[in-house]
C-alpha cells in the first residue's frame, strides 16, 4: 500500500513511519496490547461523509490499555482515550499540544506531521510537512513538538484512530484567551489558508502552500 500512495502522491514527502525521518515526531510504541480496544472500536459506525471527534471514549476508558497509556506514557496524569474517525484526505490545518499524543491506528492512516518550531510569526509553508503510513495495529507517540490534524484515510472505508491525552485537552476553554491560536484547552491550531470552513470557526490562517491531499 504504502508503495502505491507514493505513485500517487509525488508531491507529497511520504514515509513508513518505521522510517528514521519519524524519529524527530515521534516513536512506535511496541509494549501495548492495543487488540482490545481496536476490536472495540471498529463496532462504532463511521460518518457518512466527514470526520468525527470524541475526546474521550468510555467503552475505551474501561479497558486495560487506558491505565497502561496514562500510567507509562503521561506519568499518571489522568488521562482521557477518544476516537477521531470518519473521512479525510487533506492537510487542511494543523494543531499542537504541550503534551504528547498516544495515537492507536484502527485502520490502515496516514499522518501529516511538522515541527512546532517551523512556525515563524503564526506562519509555516506546506512544504515543511512529511507524510507517515502507519498500518493498521500501530501505536505511536506523537511527541508534544509535532504538529498534526485530522488523519488520512487510505480507502473508501474511511478511517480510524484512537487518541490518548491528558484529560480536559480538546474541550472548550472556560477562561479568556490571548493566544488567538488557542482554540480549545491544550490545543492551539492554525488552518491552510485555503480552509475556508475552520476560517468561518475563527481558527488562524497560518498555513501556506499546497493544501496537500492524500489520494489513494
Amino acid at each position: 500500500m504504502l508503495e502505491n500512495l507514493k505513485k500517487l502522491n509525488p508531491e507529497v514527502e511520504l514515509y513508513d513511519v518505521s522510517d528514521k525521518e519519524f524519529a524527530s515526531f515521534g516513536r512506535i510504541i511496541k509494549s501495548l496490547d492495543a487488540t482490545e480496544i481496536i476490536e472495540t472500536a471498529k463496532k462504532i459506525p463511521n460518518p457518512e461523509s466527514g470526520s468525527s471527534y470524541l475526546p474521550s471514549v468510555e467503552d475505551f476508558e474501561f479497558l486495560k490499555i487506558a491505565s497502561e497509556i496514562e500510567n507509562e506514557f503521561f506519568g499518571s496524569l489522568p488521562t482521557q482515550i477518544g476516537y477521531c474517525w470518519g473521512h479525510s484526505n487533506f492537510l487542511n490545518a494543523t494543531e499542537w499540544h504541550t503534551s504528547s499524543e498516544i495515537n492507536i491506528a484502527v485502520t490502515p492512516l496516514v499522518l501529516i506531521l511538522g515541527h512546532v518550531w517551523d512556525i515563524k510569526d503564526g506562519k509555516i509553508d506546506s512544504s515543511k510537512f512529511k507524510a507517515f503510513y502507519l498500518p493498521a495495529g500501530t501505536v505511536v507517540e506523537v511527541y508534544a513538538t509535532s504538529l498534526h490534524f485530522c488523519p488520512c484515510e487510505v480507502s473508501n472505508d474511511g478511517f480510524g484512530c484512537v487518541v490518548g491525552l491528558p484529560t480536559g485537552t480538546n474541550t472548550d476553554l472556560t477562561v479568556n484567551k490571548e493566544d488567538p491560536m488557542l482554540f480549545r484547552k491544550n490545543k492551539w491550531i492554525i488552518a491552510h489558508v485555503d480552509n475556508e470552513a475552520l476560517k468561518n470557526k475563527g481558527v488562524v490562517a497560518g498555513i501556506t502552500g499546497t493544501n496537500y491531499e492524500i489520494k489513494y
